[in-house]
């Protein structure tokens, strides 16, 4: 495993959801529930790359997914495995070699993470190695568009968005070209998208389902 110190800057003082959860959940978890239907006779494993302080993990076990999940920060860790001590979470990340470690799952989940990595490709291509043929994922990232981008512009809130001040915060923006690219690159099929939080068009963020292909 690599040095985690450089990429674990992120800080929990608890093991409560997010703002961003309130509009997040409701759309992931009614996804969830769809794809834990097509199942059949397979065990609801679930994969939560950058599983945080472990509260969307609880929320997904809650409904009967097996979660196993990792983060690289420390504090969201430690707040993880001190309240919810049955779940599989712990330290690592998207460079490292996860599927070698975990395995393979017929879900994963990765909520508002991408933003956040320095190598998006070697994330991606994480994501694909930890999905069995034909396995579903889910994932999160705060939406950026023409007409997002043209009221952030209009309004004088562009500082606020891109948050060049936030020790460890959002160092990439994507737009759903942008993330298709990512995705299909890294062997996903095309995925769909939904938007979340205000009207599609000013989407707080935008939620992308796809699969690895079966073949």
């Amino acid at each position: 495993m690599k040095e985690l110190q450089s990429i674990s800057g992120y800080e929990y003082s608890d093991f409560e959801t997010n703002p961003s959860h309130e509009y997040l959940l409701p759309t992931v978890l009614s996804e969830l529930e769809k794809i834990k239907a097509g199942l059949g006779d397979r065990e609801p494993r679930l994969f939560e790359l950058g599983c945080g302080n472990g509260s969307v993990a609880a929320r997904m076990s809650s409904l009967g997914w097996d979660v196993t999940g990792v983060d690289p920060s420390a504090d969201g860790i430690e707040q993880a495995q001190k309240a919810y001590p049955q779940l599989k979470l712990a330290r690592g990340s998207a460079y490292d070699n996860l599927a070698e470690t975990y395995g393979t799952f017929p879900m994963l989940v990765s909520l508002e993470v991408v933003e956040h990595v320095y190598a998006p490709r070697d994330y991606a291509k994480t994501a694909f190695s930890l999905l069995e043929p034909g396995g579903a994922a889910i994932f999160s990232t705060p939406y950026h568009g023409y007409w997002k981008n043209l009221a952030r512009a209009v309004t004088g809130t562009m500082d606020a968005h891109f948050t060049a001040l936030w020790d460890h915060g959002h160092i990439k923006f994507w737009s759903e070209k942008t993330l298709t690219t990512l995705l299909v690159e890294a062997g996903f099929e095309p995925p769909r998208y939904l938007k979340v939080g205000r009207i599609p068009a000013l989407a707080k963020s935008m939620i992308a389902i796809t699969r690895r292909p079966r073949g």
